[in-house]
């Protein structure tokens, strides 16, 4: 069950029973370099190559200053998830790619730490989006998308309301590889039955 949602225009925050989605701050990094390495080989099998300095203090700076001003531009929503109980930080969930006008659309990303997986906070976290996307945002259509082969992101997109869409070839490079990845999207006033991949 869904909490609050609250928004303001620099500081947008959402809570839901377990969980604080809000943007990060300079003072996350440590909590995020240390989780992001201890679960580096959980991880990057299903995410864009990492750079050289991607759990540099600097990258995580400029991580901070790409959340702030893309919020504020309304063209993306980069949010950390924190376990409400002990502020814990337990992965972070994007809303990118907001198209306005006949579209009135985005794009969702996301990642959990390992020791944080299969616990149903990614879940959580997706639906509280969702509905802040459709209610506050007035999104009409949420996007996503993942590798075929996984089955954890592919079974959370569905127990969150997504719908098998396709195929995308060559959607993304993971791994420096150009891969084909599978496409769901969730609808604000769907009715549409149950679309199962093929």
């Amino acid at each position: 069950m869904l909490g609050l949602s609250l928004s303001s225009r620099h500081r947008p925050r959402i809570v839901t029973e377990r969980l604080l989605l809000r943007l990060p701050e300079h003072r996350d990094f440590n909590a995020w370099a240390v989780l992001r390495s201890e679960s580096a080989d959980f991880l990057t099998p299903w995410e864009p190559a990492w750079s050289d300095d991607h759990l540099t203090r600097g990258a995580f700076t400029a991580r901070v200053r790409w959340a702030s001003r893309t919020s504020q531009q309304g063209s993306a929503l980069p949010l950390f998830l924190l376990r409400r109980h002990d502020e814990a930080l337990l992965g972070a969930i994007t809303l990118d790619h907001i198209r306005r006008g006949p579209s009135q659309s985005g794009t969702i990303g996301y990642w959990v730490g390992q020791r944080f997986s299969r616990q149903g906070y990614m879940r959580e976290a997706i639906r509280g989006l969702v509905d802040h996307a459709f209610t506050t945002l007035d999104l009409s259509r949420i996007e996503a998308a993942c590798l075929p082969e996984n089955a954890a992101s592919r079974a959370v997109l569905e127990k969150s309301g997504f719908k098998y869409e396709g195929v995308a070839q060559s959607y993304l490079q993971i791994n420096g590889r150009w891969r084909n990845h599978v496409l769901y999207a969730n609808l604000r006033a769907d009715r549409r039955g149950r679309t199962d991949a093929r």
